[in-house]
């Protein structure tokens, strides 16, 4: 008998070139508009840093919308093609977790940009995902262990280097596109 949430929702082929490519999207864009709201002869410029912070909130939830759904319709196509269910006792409880460390997440983005500790969100956001990663893993999947050993690293590396954010997002992704290529 197989586990139906190790074939229901998987990272491995497609799904984790998009998530991978949704995070270099989503970083390439936070950077394009940080960058050009500290010019002023730009229209970004003329924002008020309000506005920025909701429009990177925005791009980060679109992050985590459009990686859920890659995650959600490779699923339900895995589900169809073993002729499992798609939601069962497994999935659901993998449904909550993830929920769960989803808003865990934006609390935390939220409280540490009202504190004003910006430079410790993308730091936040490894830990999480490298977390999330863990829990997500199991005796066949031990590839993604080196995912969230490598979302742990950079998340320290943010931490002690906080300009080192949009590299680490690029890193992370880059090691997604690797894990999908790879492990199909």
């Amino acid at each position: 008998m197989h586990n139906t949430f190790e074939i229901n929702f998987s990272l491995k082929g497609f799904t984790s070139i998009l998530i991978g490519a949704y995070f270099f999207i989503a970083g390439y864009l936070i950077k394009t508009i940080l960058e050009n709201f500290l010019i002023d002869n730009n229209a970004m410029g003329m924002f008020s840093p309000e506005i920025i912070e909701v429009v990177v909130i925005a791009i980060v939830f679109l992050h985590f919308l459009f990686s859920s759904l890659a995650l959600f319709f490779s699923g339900k196509r895995n589900a169809k093609k073993f002729q499992y269910q798609l939601w069962n006792r497994e999935t659901s409880i993998a449904l909550r977790k993830y929920t769960l460390q989803i808003l865990i997440f934006f609390v935390g983005l939220i409280i540490l940009m009202n504190a004003g500790f910006i430079e410790y969100i993308t730091p936040l956001f490894l830990s999480l995902y490298g977390i999330l990663l863990f829990l997500f893993k199991n005796k066949q999947r031990k590839n993604l262990l080196i995912l969230s050993s490598l979302s742990i690293l950079l998340a320290v590396v943010c931490f002690l280097i906080p300009s080192y954010w949009y590299s680490s997002i690029s890193i992370l992704g880059i090691a997604h596109i690797t894990y999908g290529v790879v492990v199909s």
